[in-house]
């Protein structure tokens, strides 16, 4: 039986349909001769997520509580699947929130739906200016299965990605180590030779991970490890859309030479949706949040420190921007991720019957290209304007 009907234009072909819910899952999608103002998509996947409105997931007051707020702040805008991001840090403090994330999964059944898996993003990187961005060079560290083992066990395996230098001492090792897991192995923070970038995708590497930062503010015009990864097709490309991290430029033609493989993620810090002005971080001591929302490292405008912008409002961005139409940053935020991990064979997504009820109604026209007005969860709504 079915238990609610949504009616909205196909965010493909704008043809109007209904879309039945069932025990969670999508029972029904029928097109309907009716019109309808709003438009229905998947819901919206993060792969990179570090914190948002005041909420971070990467120091010692991280609670369970915490995470769940972070939940109900991504359904606002849209993300019904994330990676929660634990970057370099000390090794008690990772696995305090590793362990923490774990919790918050155990305990509420949106939580469990919404985080794939964690993302570790360090410690195991470049120790270079630069390519370490705003990572705390005092704790970045070479690869250790003892450690990495910790966290999988106080995650309770639900470790989903570690990204790492392939140049890093007994980083080709641990790459086929994780891919032998399961566990996607993305190169990014990195200093390293084309000949390394290939080691690593020879050994499993599969991602990179926002392509294009993480990287010197000046290097060599060509060969470097941007390109190496660039020309690589069989490495997926996590992409920032804000409009800082990469060049309206910039991101069209990595969306076009990545094609299927690129992926629109955040990178959102704790201070994504806070006020401009001064910040002191539990990674960095100071940083500095822009009026037009570039956060930076307060020392340098070159080196910035996460993402100050939700995943809609990236994909906003772009489309205004002209990089890509909204039909193809909806799929580079939706399919594209959910086939990284594999859970396009669950239906992750899609929009068809099967699929997890998990999607979004939205208003798009001239004043409103991206206006989230509605999120559904395990075929419950959990955010309405």
């Amino acid at each position: 039986m079915i238990e609610r009907v949504f009616k909205a234009r196909h965010w493909q072909n704008g043809r109007t349909v209904k879309v039945g819910v069932e025990n969670g899952r999508i029972s029904e999608v029928e097109a309907v001769d009716e019109p309808a103002d709003l438009w229905i998509a998947p819901g919206l996947i993060d792969v990179q997520l570090n914190g948002i409105g005041g909420h971070d997931l990467n120091n010692y007051e991280v609670t369970v509580e915490t995470v769940k707020e972070i939940v109900k702040l991504l359904h606002q805008g849209g993300v019904t699947r994330f990676c929660p991001t634990i970057v370099t840090g000390p090794k008690d403090r990772m696995l305090h929130c590793i362990r923490t994330i774990a919790d918050a999964c155990a305990s509420d059944p949106m939580v469990d739906n919404a985080v794939i898996g964690i993302h570790v993003e360090g410690p195991f990187i470049s120790e270079e200016d630069g390519p370490r961005g705003a990572h705390n060079k005092d704790w970045v560290r070479d690869p250790d299965v003892e450690e990495f083992m910790g966290w999988f066990r106080a995650a309770n395996a639900r470790i989903c990605k570690v990204t790492l230098a392939p140049e890093k001492s007994g980083a080709i090792a641990f790459i086929r180590l994780l891919k032998r897991m399961g566990i996607v192995a993305a190169i990014g923070h990195c200093s390293a030779t084309e000949e390394q970038i290939s080691s690593a995708v020879e050994a499993g590497a599969s991602m990179s991970t926002h392509l294009g930062n993480g990287a010197h503010p000046y290097i060599k015009r060509h060969p470097n490890y941007i390109w190496a990864q660039l020309a690589d097709d069989r490495l997926w490309a996590g992409l920032i859309p804000d409009g800082h991290h990469l060049p309206a430029s910039t991101l069209k033609v990595m969306i076009r030479v990545k094609g299927d493989k690129a992926i629109l993620t955040s990178d959102a810090v704790h201070l994504a949706g806070l006020p401009p002005g001064r910040y002191s971080t539990g990674i960095n001591d100071d940083v500095i949040l822009e009026e037009d929302g570039l956060l930076h490292l307060a020392h340098t405008r070159d080196i910035m420190a996460g993402a100050a912008t939700p995943l809609h409002l990236g994909i906003q961005r772009a489309v205004q921007s002209d990089v890509c139409s909204l039909e193809e940053a909806i799929r580079m935020a939706t399919l594209h991720p959910s086939r990284l991990f594999g859970l396009d064979r669950q239906g992750v997504g899609k929009l068809e019957v099967g699929s997890p009820a998990d999607f979004i109604l939205y208003g798009s026209d001239n004043d409103r290209i991206f206006d989230i007005v509605q999120t559904v969860s395990k075929g419950t709504v959990v955010f309405e304007v």
